[in-house]
């Protein structure tokens, strides 16, 4: 029995090729794109994960923020605070301590002309608080920092595009309008897709300071702690010294953030699982859109084939048997589409897109086929039923 039913949903979708190809495409587009908008909030996911563990678990970012409730404006982050933090002899949980300033500038290297995505000022700690390893030649030394050398390390995607295979070691770039030798390019690390920490410049704080922002604020203070149970007490030190230095009494009232890896890796976590989810249900309407093409060609289906209903029930073919026939129709259609469409989705989410490489959630596939699945029983149970229920004699009157 279930395999007569099997033939004659085959042979039905067979009369109709096109129409059945269009409906099942519509199944297709819906399970591709609930398995690749999944597979790129999740991509989008790990690419932040890696990013941010990539800076280490101890180390903590500093920043600046607007003090609450203070009647004076807020002070900035400054080269003393830094020096304060570095030189504590109460906080033996702080290992290294490194000030940063960010900026843009043109790169320039013979003909070619590029600008990286940032350029660093910042001490030679910081290569190591952020996790930074050199690849080629070596990084700039506390010295280099003493004297505001023109030094500078470059991300490896910024080397490759002002360098391209030839070694940049040794040899001088134009920064705006400074000229800086090469003296080491860092390894690796991968972009996250939102930003691109290989696409940098990295020079000694002065020297940027110098050329670029002036003697002022810094953006950031990178502390590195002890080890990765250190944290927290490194982060209370760090709180304590700046509290000190700034001059506020009231915790509350702190015009700085500290932010650790856990508590970043935590928050982006949040974003980033909203966002999938959000991603998720955006692609879950085409999926019903499928299952209405699914309802709209069945009922079609339905009254093209009355005549042939109503003979098959005035043979006596008992009402399980028609509505068993039109429901597997609407099945293999839907079942036929899922599986193209988690074909579709697989390799799909061997490209990268919007700079983001998917990382299919193997979940995803089997629920995207199971729920098409799911609504092509539900949406063609209504044409089925409508199809069952016919009387014998007003199927062969139609017309």
């Amino acid at each position: 029995m279930l395999w007569q039913m099997l033939r004659f949903a085959l042979g039905g979708l067979a009369a109709n090729k096109v129409r059945s190809a269009l409906t099942m495409l519509g199944v297709l587009i819906g399970v591709a794109s609930v398995i690749l908008l999944l597979a790129v909030g999740n991509g989008s996911s790990v690419a932040v994960k890696d990013s941010i563990t990539a800076l280490g678990t101890n180390s903590l970012t500093v920043s600046s923020t607007s003090a609450r409730g203070a009647a004076t404006a807020a002070k900035k982050l400054t080269v003393e605070d830094a020096k304060a933090l570095a030189t504590a002899t109460d906080a033996p949980a702080i290992k290294s301590v490194a000030p940063v300033v960010t900026t843009t500038a043109t790169a320039l290297y013979g003909n070619i002309s590029y600008q990286p995505g940032s350029v660093v000022g910042t001490y030679p700690a910081y290569f190591e608080t952020a996790n930074q390893k050199v690849a080629r030649g070596d990084y700039f030394s506390n010295d280099d920092v003493l004297n505001s050398r023109k030094v500078a390390v470059l991300g490896s995607a910024t080397a490759k595009q002002l360098f391209d295979t030839e070694d940049p070691v040794g040899k001088k770039i134009v920064l705006g309008s400074t000229p800086f030798t090469v003296v080491g390019v860092l390894q690796a690390k991968g972009s996250t897709g939102f930003n691109d920490p290989d696409d940098v410049v990295i020079a000694p704080l002065p020297t940027v300071q110098n050329a670029f922002t002036g003697f002022g604020s810094v953006n950031q203070i990178l502390v590195q702690a002890g080890s990765a149970e250190q944290t927290t007490e490194a982060q209370n030190d760090v709180s304590r010294i700046l509290l000190g230095t700034h001059a506020i009494a009231d915790p509350a009232k702190a015009d700085f953030r500290i932010s650790s890896q856990s508590s970043l890796l935590t928050a982006r976590e949040s974003t980033t699982q909203t966002f999938t989810v959000l991603l998720g249900a955006v692609a879950a309407i085409s999926l019903l859109v499928g299952g209405i093409g699914i309802t709209n060609i069945m009922l079609v289906t339905v009254t093209e084939r009355t005549k042939e209903i109503g003979i098959r029930k005035a043979l006596g073919a008992p009402r399980a048997v028609v509505l068993g026939q039109f429901l597997m129709e609407s099945t293999l259609l839907s079942v036929l589409g899922a599986g193209l469409g988690v074909l579709a989705g697989l390799i799909g989410s061997h490209f990268s897109i919007v700079g983001i490489k998917p990382v299919v959630i193997p979940e995803s596939v089997l629920g995207a086929f199971g729920i098409a699945v799911a609504i092509g029983l539900f949406f063609g149970s209504y044409p089925a039923n409508r199809a069952a229920r016919l009387r014998p004699i007003d199927a062969l009157r139609h017309e």
